[in-house]
């Protein structure tokens, strides 16, 4: 049975095609589940809602604890790093991550950078070995399979690498490059753009992206797992 982890990250509620001044990417990452559970009814999603409930950021007591071994954990260590554990094992889970990630300010909102840090996590999500001399890191979810889906939106427009303003874009590249860290590489992206011109420039771009991803949903759900 394929497993599906579904993260909202948008600060605003609701979609924007049922909510005034509702989120875009909200709006994609849901049509995104519905469009895969009508094809695949037997698909188990996981709900993950950052963006309302957002992780905490990581702490110096934090890093102590993850860098100390399980075996060797004080209970406080252990509560600290629950949180972080609780992602991870949903991740584990998951064949496909389907996240809405808006762009603020150039990169993606704190609240999923904070999830980002609480996954990226040695032992569980990547190694470390000094041993191993100039390459002591390697990724643990490398040949995993899990696909990864980013459905983004932006207020100007042009951000596509190449664009007027690509340059500018650090949402889709910085998570591509933590995600790669820990060993998923196959990524696929569609953007809403324009938010802020709200005229037929956007209503178009929200048109092209639903598009997008119903065509990224029947493209994947006849991968194999």
């Amino acid at each position: 049975m394929t497993t599906l982890l579904h993260i909202d990250s948008s600060a605003r509620p609701g979609g924007s095609d049922t909510t005034a001044h509702g989120s875009h990417t909200r709006r994609l990452s849901a049509r995104f589940v519905q469009q895969w559970k009508a094809r695949s009814p037997e698909t188990q999603v996981i709900y993950r809602d950052v963006g309302q409930n957002p992780p905490p950021p990581v702490t110096g007591e934090w890093i102590h604890a993850a860098f100390t071994p399980e075996n060797s954990r004080k209970a406080w260590m252990h509560e600290e790093l629950s949180v972080s554990n609780t992602l991870i094992d949903e991740l584990l889970r998951a064949d496909i991550i389907v996240a809405g990630v808006p762009m603020y300010n150039f990169g993606p909102p704190a609240q999923f950078k904070a999830y980002i840090d609480n996954i990226v996590r040695v032992g569980r999500t990547f190694g470390f070995d000094r041993s191993r001399g100039a390459e002591p890191y390697w990724p643990l979810l490398a040949n995993s399979g899990k696909q990864l889906v980013i459905l983004s939106s932006r207020g100007d427009y042009g951000y596509q690498p190449g664009g007027r303003i690509g340059d500018r874009n650090h949402v889709e590249s910085s998570i591509r490059t933590a995600f790669a860290y820990i060993g998923i590489t196959d990524v696929h992206e569609a953007a809403i753009e324009y938010d802020e011109f709200a005229d037929h420039r956007l209503r178009d771009s929200i048109g092209d992206a639903e598009a997008a991803v119903d065509e990224l949903v029947t493209t994947l759900v006849n991968r194999p797992i």
